[in-house]
């Protein structure tokens, strides 16, 4: 008893275990439902999430979609409650005809990620249409020699209902002469033949109508009738009787209208009108049967197309009728051939574009494709072009997904036409193609490039402010806002470099301002760095280099450095009378702070005590006698000299020369003061003036002769060396030496001697002294010599 009880809860797992393996396999082929046809729209299917085990919502985060062929909407989901409802009412006989069970495939469609679940809903059979006779009366000629028990078969009636829905029976109303019997055809469907009880009597009763009645086995069921005319004619012995009581025939699809399908022949072994046969298709339904017979010859040809996909056998009913009424059956067994006729078709169900580059494998589409052909004319294949970067995945029976082979790089292309190609392999092939973008999205990879890596802008002097003085530009191989770009200045190498008074830039197009004057005498060029950033994320960044050279203007006049110009004791030159035509005077030196031909001085008298007695050379500035002096000539003679730039507008100025003719240089003179002075007023403030300008003068004085007495020391070691001899009592020097730019040039020297009479002066004229070599001096000894010369008063 105990082995027997422990035995039982085995037994029960082993059957659940079994159970619940049958369930998981039928799960994993398809989920399904049943329902009636007929069911108003709206009507609650099922519950999908429930049956998934998803999550409320789940199916909308998921994207749930039902898709059937050729994208009928049929059905519709609620992808909140996970509901299955009808979307329009169903009618079995419409979408499966004959065929049972009724099974609509759908497909559930779910992303992130693709999941396919194949859903099928059987639909039932309700009792919802009549039985109907293919005509509402028929005519029998029955010879009055036929004798009870004979059979005479009947058209049956049509009931688009299937199973118990369909004729189940057919009855007649009562009477003396027939019944009717019920049989069973070879497809299921029920036929009726009428069956004679009693003998007919034509003289007695020609004519004879009856009703039948075609009942259905619906519940209540549904009954359609017609009328039976029953003829008695004359007697008739033998009935037509075909050669073969079954015809099987192929028929192409595509024949041709009027093309034959097959010759059925019958013969009658009586003779006359009797013997006459005449064919019919006992079926003659107009809807059902395309095809026709030539009653007299017997050949059955098409009327209608063939439609393999839509019917695929036909059986017809040949009836033989001879002219004394009696008839005979065939039936001919017509099989459609296929042929290769319907391209394959396809149906997109997801589509993503556009697609972001630089991402791995991506589903860009989910598409399903059909033929509705049979065979090898119903097998497909799909492809794309092969240069691209993009795969065709097969997934879940015709379905297919496009991916992406390799990470895409919208810079390189940024669109992608690609043709999808559907083939079937029948004979001849068909196929169709379908075309889809596929757009690439920007991913800010690519940082902004200059156009130049440096740039030289030129800007002249003396600018306005904020003066547009040129641009640097940038180009980002992105789209969108990452390659919007910014533009700003970097901060500069130099930290002593005042860029942010100097130089702005407009940080939306890269347009550079001068924010002030800019002058090239103090800054005639500087450097800094732009850089370029986009607004990506994060943003990338490049700079480049901008030189600004700053182009002279000729906005300085020429500034005379020799002679100096002090209006308080004017320069003054000694002129032997002596002297040649060409005898340098002295060089005006003159300097400009601009810079090329803005630099480039030229010189000329423009105004002169005598006109012709000099002339100053163009280029260097020298100031030379024009011609031989003579007694006639003045002997303070005052010289204008214009300097003057080669810029545009070009700037000048003018320097003063006071030359005075003498006849030697044995004792300085000192030229007489124009105005007698005037006797000093004995006021204070007057004796304290003359008193600080006596300190003053004696202090310079003595720092003069200080200064000459270090200079004789000097040239008289010069001299021991092998130079000429200077005479006792005189000291040499040079007026100025600028070596270039000098005035005077080193082989003329001059002695002076002065005497005790402070208001007369003695020159000596030497000859020129040619030195044995030049003397080693610097531009601050010239500069000291030309100060020791003034001092002395010779103005």
């Amino acid at each position: 008893m105990e082995t027997a009880l422990a035995k039982t809860p085995q037994k029960r797992q082993v059957i659940f275990l079994a159970m619940l393996l049958i369930l998981w396999e039928a799960d994993a082929e398809a989920i399904r439902y049943s329902m009636p046809e007929e069911i108003e729209s709206g009507s609650f299917v099922a519950n999908l999430a429930k049956d998934l085990d998803l999550r409320v919502g789940e199916l909308a985060t998921r994207g749930a979609r039902i898709h059937y062929k050729e994208n009928k909407q049929l059905l519709q989901l609620d992808v909140k409650t996970g509901n299955l409802l009808l979307h329009e009412k169903l009618d079995r006989e419409a979408l499966c005809g004959a065929t049972e069970p009724c099974m609509l495939h759908f497909q559930l469609l779910l992303e992130n990620p693709v999941q396919f679940v194949q859903v099928e809903l059987q639909l039932k059979d309700i009792n919802d249409h009549s039985p109907e006779f293919p005509e509402s009366e028929m005519l029998l000629k029955i010879p009055e020699s036929v004798q009870p028990g004979t059979v005479f078969p009947l058209k049956i009636a049509q009931d688009s209902d299937i199973g118990s829905n369909t004729v189940q029976n057919y009855t007649i109303l009562p009477n003396s002469h027939f019944h009717v019997l019920t049989h069973n055809r070879g497809d299921g469907r029920k036929y009726p033949e009428l069956v004679l009880d009693k003998a007919l009597d034509r003289e007695e009763q020609p004519e004879l109508s009856l009703t039948i009645t075609a009942l259905d086995g619906g519940a209540p069921p549904r009954s359609g009738t017609t009328a039976v005319l029953i003829e008695v004619v004359d007697i008739n012995d033998n009935a037509p009787e075909f050669l073969q009581s079954l015809y099987e025939v192929q028929v192409p699809e595509n024949s041709p209208l009027k093309s034959l399908v097959v010759a059925v022949s019958a013969r009658d072994l009586d003779a006359g009108t009797y013997g006459s046969v005449a064919y019919a298709l006992f079926q003659g339904d107009e809807v059902t049967q395309p095809f026709e017979i030539d009653e007299i010859k017997g050949e059955i040809r098409l009327k209608r197309i063939l439609d393999f996909e839509a019917t695929r056998h036909y059986n017809v009913e040949i009836v033989a009728t001879d002219g004394g009424g009696l008839s005979g059956k065939c039936t001919v067994a017509v099989e459609v051939v296929d042929v290769n006729d319907n391209a394959p078709k396809l149906t997109m169900s997801t589509l993503s574009s556009p697609t972001p580059e630089n991402a791995p494998e991506t589903v860009v589409a989910v598409f399903s494709v059909s033929d509705p052909d049979s065979g090898d004319n119903g097998r497909m294949v799909c492809s794309i072009q092969d240069d691209l970067p993009f795969l065709l995945k097969p997934t879940f029976k015709n379905f297919y997904m496009l991916v992406t082979e390799r990470p895409l790089d919208r810079e390189s292309r940024a669109e992608y036409k690609i043709t999808i190609t559907v083939t079937d392999l029948g004979s001849p092939r068909l196929k169709i193609q379908h075309n889809i973008t596929v757009l690439v999205s920007d991913v800010n990879d690519n940082p902004p490039t200059f156009f130049q890596s440096s740039y030289t802008l030129f800007v002249r002097e003396n600018n306005s402010p904020a003066l547009h003085i040129g641009s640097v530009s940038a180009t980002d191989r992105d789209s969108g806002t990452n390659a919007q770009l910014t533009y700003s200045l970097l901060p500069p190498q130099d930290p002593h470099l005042p860029l942010a008074s100097l130089i702005s830039i407009n940080a939306d197009n890269g347009h550079l301002f001068a924010l002030r004057s800019l002058d090239y005498e103090a800054l005639p060029a500087f450097e800094f760095r732009v850089g370029a950033a986009d607004a990506g994320s994060p943003a990338l960044s490049s700079e480049a280099l901008v030189r600004v050279v700053v182009v002279d203007d000729n906005d300085n006049s020429p500034f005379v450095l020799y002679p100096l110009q002090n209006g308080s004791a004017p320069f003054t030159e000694l002129v032997p009378r002596t002297a040649e035509a060409g005898y340098l005077v002295t060089k005006v030196v003159a300097v400009d702070g601009d810079s090329g031909q803005n630099a480039w001085l030229s010189y000329q008298l423009l105004k002169a005590t005598e006109p012709g007695l000099f002339s100053v050379w163009a280029h260097n500035g020298e100031v030379r006698t024009a011609r031989l002096l003579s007694e006639r000539d003045a002997a303070k003679q005052r010289l204008v000299v214009l300097v003057k730039d080669n810029g545009e507008p070009p700037m000048s100025a003018t320097v003063t020369l006071h030359v005075l003719l003498v006849d030697g240089f044995s004792q300085p003179y000192l030229p007489l003061p124009e105005v007698a002075p005037e006797e000093a007023q004995a006021d204070s403030l007057t004796v304290y003036l003359v008193i600080a300008l006596a300190s003053v003068s004696s202090l310079f004085l003595f720092s003069v002769l200080l200064f000459v007495a270090v200079r004789l020391c000097r040239r008289n070691k010069a001299a021991s060396v092998g130079r000429h001899p200077m005479p006792e009592g005189h000291f040499p020097g040079h007026l100025a030496d600028f070596n270039n730019t000098g005035t005077l040039s080193h082989s003329y020297r001059y002695e002076i001697s002065l005497t005790g009479d402070s208001r007369t002066n003695e020159f000596k004229f030497l000859k020129p002294i040619i030195p044995n070599f030049l003397p080693q001096s610097t531009s601050k000894e010239i500069d000291k010599n030309t100060t020791s010369w003034n001092s002395f008063g010779f103005n």
